[in-house]
């Protein structure tokens, strides 16, 4: 069984490119259109990682980040931001994520992400085990 992802994208071209790409690669997918439904689908389904977009309707990006880092059974998810560089330049001492991607995305740096926060993700919760 291949980890499971959470793509919180309102912009429904640039959500199923993703989740298409990920699925191919391997990856079980779930998607979300707004940071609200995306807390709450990381909440219920507990995801291996998380791609957050910053610009969202309802909860922006940085909230829902925030919410899910504040929560003690969704803090350790891996969160990578993915927004404009602009957005991610003005926010990035604030961001609370674990990492972030840059629009537009090159399909193998956004893979590259992916891999990076699974493992790293997969090395602390070994290390919590022993």
């Amino acid at each position: 069984m291949g980890k499971l992802i959470l793509v919180v994208e309102d912009d429904p071209v640039i959500q199923s490119l993703i989740v298409e790409f990920l699925g191919d690669e391997g990856f079980e997918l779930l998607a979300a259109s707004d940071g609200q439904a995306g807390v709450d689908l990381a909440r219920q389904m507990l995801p291996d990682l998380i791609l957050m977009d910053l610009m969202l309707p309802i909860m922006d990006g940085m909230s829902a980040t925030r919410a899910l880092k504040s929560d003690p059974r969704t803090r350790n998810i891996p969160v990578i931001a993915v927004s404009a560089g602009t957005n991610l330049r003005v926010h990035a001492e604030r961001l609370p994520a674990d990492g972030v991607v840059g629009k537009p995305f090159d399909l193998d740096t956004l893979l590259a992400a992916v891999t990076v926060h699974l493992l790293g993700a997969e090395l602390t919760s070994a290390q919590r085990a022993v």
